[in-house]
């Protein structure tokens, strides 16, 4: 007795490709791509297909939401091979990079929060008034040098909200200007430089940034992995447009984790078809 009769089913590439609203090339590719089980074929040559080949096209189209398009072909290409074992690794290495993206937007949020809740600081002293500055030397000019202890000449441009000096912006965060100055370098932070004395000059958008390094840094995080986040910071022109999209975030995450259960579920039924076909 043949142990499952579906087997005897026969199918076209078309009735494959219909329900899916796939062209019966695209069912082609995905068997030469081993997505499918290889097709049996007619006297004449042509491609047949069994409910099996219609359900793994079915179960890689559930994966393709939540893993993508490389891993659910890795998926699928495992499973039709027997090797099982690699495609859990495949779904695993997956959760592990939505559960890493989940941290990501707690890190991003827990900043935001520490930002916008900090205490009043003491306000910055205005450019032109001394404080104590950057050790880098002044560069000639014919006006009278600086006194050692910073710099005193305001910024040629003076933005909405006062700028801030290297060594103030290092007092308020508690860390050394060594650390400002490796920010810079892994272009976290952006300060500009005053065109008549040369030292750091760090804006609003600066500050900004630099205090969000901070709270990350202080959460763990190392500076290759701050980056993307500052960059999003300024794409999206500040923090509280990125506050806003961060609810989109965490939902687009959400519908991810949604998606990879239902391409188990799909997988899960696929594997236990393939065990009763055998």
């Amino acid at each position: 007795m043949e142990k499952n009769p579906q087997n005897r089913v026969r199918l076209r590439p078309v009735d494959l490709a219909r329900p899916h609203g796939l062209s019966t090339q695209a069912v082609r590719n995905y068997e030469e791509a081993g997505i499918l089980p290889a097709a049996a074929r007619t006297e004449s040559g042509y491609r047949t297909y069994s409910p099996l080949h219609a359900q793994a096209l079915d179960t890689f189209l559930a994966l393709l939401p939540g893993h993508g398009h490389p891993t659910a072909t890795g998926i699928m290409r495992a499973v039709n091979r027997g090797a099982a074992d690699e495609a859990f690794r495949l779904i695993d290495e997956s959760h592990a990079q939505l559960l890493e993206d989940r941290r990501t937007l707690s890190a991003v949020e827990n900043a935001l929060r520490d930002l916008g809740s900090g205490a009043p600081k003491p306000r910055d002293p205005a450019p032109g008034t001394p404080h104590p500055g950057e050790p880098e030397p002044r560069p000639p000019a014919p006006a009278a040098p600086a006194p050692p202890e910073g710099p005193t000449s305001a910024p040629t441009s003076a933005p909405t909200s006062a700028p801030t000096f290297i060594g103030p912006l290092a007092d308020r965060l508690s860390v050394r200007p060594a650390t400002l100055r490796k920010w810079e370098a892994a272009g976290l932070v952006r300060p500009r430089r005053d065109p008549l004395t040369g030292y750091r000059v760090y804006g609003e958008a600066e500050v900004r940034d630099a205090r969000l390094v901070h709270q990350l840094r202080r959460g763990g995080y190392l500076l290759e992995q701050i980056a993307p986040l500052v960059d999003q910071v300024r794409a999206a022109g500040g923090l509280e447009p990125l506050e806003a999209a961060l609810g989109d975030w965490r939902s687009r995450l959400a519908t991810r984790g949604r998606a990879l259960l239902t391409g188990s579920a799909k997988l899960d039924a696929y594997l236990n078809e393939q065990e009763r076909g055998r």
